[in-house]
């Protein structure tokens, strides 16, 4: 449960049009889909999805790094990782139980036989997106394990794009789709309240000293 008063006390000390502003993009916000990256090598790659995990409203990003443990680029990122929730995993099969564990079907983003491009895709389930490596593509356990495959279109020579470039392509189309539809794919209640809190204290500067201060007032009235 969260803490109202500390959100209070918190929010006080932001500015209004901050406050506005974190209850817009909210608004806009969804966990109907979530995206996972899989040992993706150029780590600037992996910063530029979350980049567009944060423009295009998805609110969480799931990282495998079963062989590449590189920290995100915050120039890439420029930011996006204070509003963006991260995710990581050291192997494929915990990412996988995890994201299924919370009702998601598990969707390659590859060309394969029973593939489905991106304009047919049924965006009424709660999905979680795999885009794999600039080298191999996904894993054999995640195409095992896959309850969907996904493509993008293409009409031209070249048979791949980057996959900061395909993952923005993707949740562009699915997001923007999902918001002209009838389907719930808000934040719950308790899901703004969190990101309220979080966002809250990512934009404050000192804010083990706000902390600090506010339990010891608060422990004077008990």
């Amino acid at each position: 449960m969260i803490d109202l008063k500390y959100l209070e006390f918190l929010e006080n000390i932001l500015t209004d049009n901050r406050k506005e502003r974190f209850l817009k993009v909210l608004d806009q916000r969804t966990n109907h889909f979530t995206i996972a990256v899989e040992d993706v090598f150029q780590m600037h790659n992996t910063s530029a999805v979350m980049r567009s995990c944060e423009v295009f409203g998805i609110q969480e990003l799931n990282v495998i790094e079963q062989r590449y443990g590189k920290s995100i680029d915050k120039e890439i990122a420029m930011g996006a990782q204070k509003w963006v929730d991260i995710h990581t995993f050291d192997s494929v099969t915990n990412c996988i139980d995890t994201l299924k564990n919370k009702g998601y079907q598990i969707i390659a983003t590859t060309p394969h036989e029973d593939d489905c491009l991106l304009e047919n895709f049924d965006i009424s389930k709660p999905s979680a997106l795999f885009f794999g490596t600039e080298r191999d593509g996904l894993s054999e356990e995640i195409l095992q394990r896959a309850d969907g495959f996904l493509k993008i279109p293409m009409v031209g020579f070249t048979e791949s794009l980057n996959i900061s470039v395909s993952a923005a392509i993707i949740i562009q189309n699915l997001t923007n789709r999902l918001r002209n539809s009838d389907i719930d794919w808000h934040l719950s209640e308790e899901e703004i309240l969190v990101k309220r809190l979080a966002w809250a204290k990512n934009s404050i500067k000192d804010i083990k000293r706000i902390e600090a201060r506010y339990y010891e007032e608060n422990a004077k009235l008990i």
